[in-house]
């Protein structure tokens, strides 16, 4: 995963929905035989490489490391990351660009020797290393189907080359043979588990053949597009059982589900759907290859809107609860995890984590579990009374230890009660901790438990926001906003005869960044893909909902090149 490729997720939203629509039905049948197992030493191995780190959009961005906005890798990089608990990194290095033609395809050495770099520094700090083919899947890889000869001799010629230049390093060091593999113009998925075969195959040849630390070396093979639906898994245990190595593990990527990772549908909270989604896909894993041996790698794991330079997509205990169940569950399935981060987590500039609480959470879900709660925001009116708030406390096999404003405990009775997992602040509690009940933020919580990290809980005081009337064109509209402490959750669409509006016509929910924006304090901007989506003429109403539970309805009217708002 991305920039590029995150910004292309519009366009799969057709693919996308057909997805949706299959409610988390049961999957195909099981391989009919098992795959053989791995041997104890790959199993060891890949156990050794948790928790792990993707060095993103780095060596893998086009054209060159600094091209998507991190700086040269340095030595004291991958000293921060091992002195924060990970025991590996991931390297996707993108080979197109730095290779010469047919029938070479020659690595430039000054681009080999810049990779050949930070694996030693890397192998040095006894870190494990992942070293695969990133991009390449989508540059050129992708047209095996129509160009056969010419990108498996490309394949081949530069595995042969990683292979030889990379043969006597460290048995910490494991190859990945390609990242997200995809094909185009295939019959179907018959075709495509074929072709990944046939690449996969040609990748152990060259490696096992090149000699050295390589016969025995930790080899990495991908599902098709990296994905857990049960085919996948079934294709690549075929495989396995085709190769008979015994140094063999598997990698699958994992998101989220689409519609909570986007923002999209509704999926506004980490609820139900999206728990048994992750589970799901880590229990498929699990019983194909772990549960017979086989080690699997979770290659990446993120979200896929999460990014520091795009707040509020994703509520942020949101997503803290996202990331506290998937650390656990993939803990009690085996599955390594690597961490995918393209800068959105740590800072490579100051080497300090961007959200350290949310780390705080990452870190803890390597080891324990940590209670959440129903939410992580208790909205106090200001135009209004204060009264007592409840909210839904989820121990997550933990026990409740109590409330802490600060270095003050708060009094059980007087600040809260506790019935069954009922917290309950009382008034006299969120008046004070409200202050002068100025907008936005007045106070925040810790509620504590027996382990994990505490779960924070913002007081914030609001009022219903104020929306005003707008104009624009085709290149979007700005709607002047007065959130008074609110902050939007979601965006829903519809025309006057009830029919979805906006790009993603299949909902009336739309995508935030892709048909809406609230990144500013003093509006909300529908994008010009939802400008250009609407029909002429034709009113749509949207209906606005903010995390107080406030909703506020507006109507947008686009005649010809201009587009109005009413509030």
């Amino acid at each position: 995963m991305d920039f590029i490729r995150r910004r292309t997720l519009p366009r799969l939203a057709a693919l996308l929905l057909a997805l949706l629509l299959l409610p988390l039905m049961p999957a195909t049948a099981h391989a009919a035989d098992p795959p053989p197992p791995a041997s104890p030493a790959a199993r060891s191995a890949v156990a050794a490489m948790q928790p792990g780190w993707n060095l993103g959009n780095t060596y893998d961005a086009i054209p060159d490391e600094t091209s998507w906005g991190n700086p040269p890798v340095t030595r004291a990089l991958l000293q921060h990351v091992k002195s924060q608990g990970f025991r590996s990194i991931r390297l996707p290095v993108t080979w197109s660009g730095h290779q010469g033609g047919a029938p070479g395809y020659t690595i430039d050495p000054v681009w080999l020797g810049k990779v050949r770099q930070v694996v030693d520094w890397a192998l040095d700090e006894n870190l494990y290393v992942m070293l695969n083919m990133h991009h390449d899947s989508w540059m050129w890889l992708n047209t095996l189907p129509t160009a056969h000869d010419s990108v498996l001799a490309r394949y081949t010629a530069t595995w042969t080359q990683l292979a030889a230049a990379f043969r006597d390093r460290s048995p910490r060091l494991v190859f990945e043979s390609v990242n997200e593999p995809t094909f185009t113009g295939t019959s179907g998925d018959d075709e495509n588990y074929r072709l990944l075969a046939e690449l996969n195959r040609a990748f152990h040849t060259v490696v096992r053949a090149s000699g050295g630390g390589n016969t025995n070396r930790l080899l990495v093979l991908p599902t098709l597009y990296t994905n857990s639906d049960q085919g996948r898994l079934d294709a690549l245990a075929g495989e396995l059982t085709a190769l008979r190595d015994p140094m063999i593990a598997t990698t699958i990527h994992f998101y989220g589900w689409w519609p909570f990772s986007v923002n999209i549908a509704g999926y506004t909270r980490f609820d139900v759907t999206s728990e048994q989604d992750l589970t799901g896909q880590f229990d498929r894993a699990y019983n194909t290859f772990t549960a017979h041996g086989v080690p699997v790698i979770i290659g990446e794991y993120a979200l896929l809107a999460y990014d520091h330079n795009r707040p509020g997509i994703i509520e942020r205990g949101e997503v803290r609860k996202y990331f506290e169940l998937l650390g656990n569950y993939a803990r009690e399935r085996q599955l390594t995890t690597m961490l995918w981060d393209a800068g959105q987590f740590l800072n490579r500039n100051t080497l300090q984590w961007r959200d350290p609480e949310l780390f705080a959470q990452i870190r803890s879900s390597w080891t324990t579990r940590s209670g959440t709660a129903s939410t992580d925001q208790v909205f106090v009116p200001k135009s209004a009374p204060i009264t007592a708030q409840t909210i839904t406390l989820n121990p997550n096999t933990t026990n409740f230890q109590g409330l802490r404003a600060g270095s003050r405990n708060l009094l059980q009775g007087r600040d809260y009660t506790l019935t069954g997992n009922q917290l309950t602040l009382t008034a006299t509690a969120l008046t004070e901790l409200a202050g002068n009940r100025a907008y936005g933020l007045n106070a925040t919580l810790q509620a504590r438990f027996s382990r994990g990290v505490p779960w924070r809980i913002d007081i914030v005081t609001y009022d219903t926001p104020v929306l005003a009337d707008s104009s624009g064109n085709t290149g979007g509209l700005t709607i002047p906003t007065q959130f008074r402490g609110d902050q939007l959750a979601t965006m829903e669409a519809r025309y006057d005869d009830g029919t979805n509006a906006g790009p993603a016509n299949w909902t009336p929910y739309q995508q935030w960044d892709s048909a809406f924006t609230a990144y500013t304090s003093d509006s909300v901007k529908l994008t010009a893909d939802f400008v250009n989506s609407l029909r002429d003429n034709a009113r749509a109403t949207l209906t606005f909902h903010f995390w107080s539970g406030a909703t506020i309805t507006y109507h947008v009217l686009k005649s010809g090149g201009t587009v109005t708002g009413t509030a």
